[in-house]
């Protein structure tokens, strides 16, 4: 459904140190600044991008908002909110481990805030 996904940040450097690291526990290759100056980070014809924002004004973090990043196992989604931590991500919510939604689905699931205060969750789908 999703062709690509753009967050904003004021500082690209720490966000490219984040995601570098957070993504790349995933299996994803670090990203790269396109001519327009925006990070981008490509897997499986779709794209993440981070930018500072267009209009000039401080980037803020979506209130409500979730970025969900797919991860092929609960040892990846571990190392993904590691690699986070250790990156300038913050810990939110409850710690990484198995949740079971009320549709009878088992996931294994994390959740962050990057540095520019962005909420994101990896998962790992069991059932």
């Amino acid at each position: 459904m999703f062709r690509h996904v753009v967050v904003g940040a004021d500082d690209l450097d720490a966000a490219k140190a984040f995601y570098d690291a957070a993504l790349g526990a995933l299996d994803v290759a670090p990203g790269t600044i396109d001519p327009k100056g925006r990070l981008v980070y490509t897997r499986d014809g779709m794209r993440f991008l981070v930018t500072r924002p267009i209009d000039g004004n401080p980037a803020n973090a979506a209130n409500g908002g979730t970025i969900g990043f797919a991860a092929e196992s609960a040892e990846a989604v571990d190392a993904w909110h590691a690699a986070g931590l250790a990156y300038g991500g913050v810990a939110i919510e409850d710690p990484p481990g198995e949740r079971r939604p009320p549709d009878g689905r088992i996931v294994y699931l994390a959740y962050l805030r990057d540095p520019a205060g962005n909420k994101l969750c990896a998962t790992y789908r069991i059932k």
